[in-house]
């Protein structure tokens, strides 16, 4: 199992997130930062470049206020960065993230002694409106995987990934890190590294089993090469899947299926989610597939069902037929 996907030279190492600050010890402490949640913290290179990012521009806004040094970060100045960001009309989620990674960064120079207290943990966080993008219909489901082009290797590939992607709910960077030993063909199931490195098992139906028996068997030979490894899902050239690659494959043979809402694979992800659920499934078992850590992020799903609890309630509730 593997965390690294390739095949995308658009993809920066997140290694090098960091690189292009300059000189100075606040900066340097950004870089060191960097390194340090790569390394001890495994987050994901999204999260990473995500996280150096906003705090580039925290330098930046400390570079104006005459704020060099990490002793020299303050709750008040950490405040006029982020009140100066709400006046550029950052979104919420996005003030959110950057006060998480201003408290991250405050509370890891604390730790080492750069500062003598620590002034994130003053900082509020802004409340994000948690939404969920549109889902598919259980007929639409069927009909993009029912209906898709799968000849060639890479047309056995791409209906295989949207079989799992449906089929599991696993994220796209999860499945882009699946090695072949994580399938259990006789069990159905896949071995999954997700999020701050918890493995689970998740099942998958016969549909989806059998999409992948078909790539590995007549597609994945096609594409392999010296430098494929053992990923599971493979490239144009040959090399491991890359998320990038993944999204726009998912768009695109969206866009082949008439009257669909455009979706990146997370759409595929809510998809299974609601499906389980108006299916009868229970949040935890839910929580369990989709590798929550909290059960209320799962609960976000159960609105998506609330069509479904109508209609039970009119159909058992003596005055629920009425009209509301």
């Amino acid at each position: 199992m593997s965390n690294t996907a390739e095949d995308d030279p658009a993809e920066d190492d997140a290694a090098e997130a960091g690189g292009d600050l300059g000189g100075g010890a606040l900066e340097a402490a950004v870089v060191e930062f960097g390194r340090h949640l790569r390394a001890e913290r495994d987050v994901s290179p999204h999260t990473l470049r995500a996280y150096l990012g906003d705090l580039r521009d925290l330098c930046a806004h400390a570079a104006e206020a005459g704020a060099t040094r990490p002793a020299d970060l303050d709750v008040g100045l950490l405040r006029a960065w982020l009140a100066r960001q709400h006046a550029m009309g950052r979104s919420r989620a996005t003030l959110a993230r950057r006060t998480a990674a201003a408290r991250a960064f405050t509370g890891h120079l604390h730790r080492i002694g750069a500062l003598e207290s620590d002034p994130g943990l003053l900082l509020g966080t802004p409340q994000r409106r948690r939404t969920l993008p549109a889902v598919l219909t259980r007929d639409d489901a069927g009909r993009l995987l029912d209906e898709m082009d799968a000849e060639g290797p890479l047309g056995l590939r791409d209906l295989a990934v949207l079989e799992v992607l449906y089929a599991t709910g696993v994220r796209i960077g999860e499945l882009c890190g699946l090695d072949i030993d994580d399938l259990d063909a006789g069990h159905r199931t896949i071995r999954v590294l997700g999020k701050g490195g918890r493995e689970r098992t998740v099942p998958m139906g016969e549909p989806a089993a059998r999409a992948v028996e078909d790539w590995l068997r007549a597609g994945r030979p096609a594409l392999a090469e010296e430098g494929s490894g053992p990923a599971l899902f493979l490239g144009a050239r040959g090399r491991r899947l890359h998320p990038t690659s993944a999204r726009r494959m998912v768009h695109a043979r969206i866009a082949e299926v008439g009257g669909m809402p455009d979706m990146a694979p997370h759409g595929l992800r809510h998809s299974a989610a609601s499906h389980l659920l108006e299916g009868g499934a229970d949040l935890r078992s839910v929580q369990e597939i989709l590798g929550h850590a909290s059960l209320q992020t799962t609960q976000l799903y159960t609105h998506v069902s609330s069509e479904r609890l109508k209609r039970v309630h009119r159909q058992a509730h003596p005055r629920g037929a009425r009209d509301e």
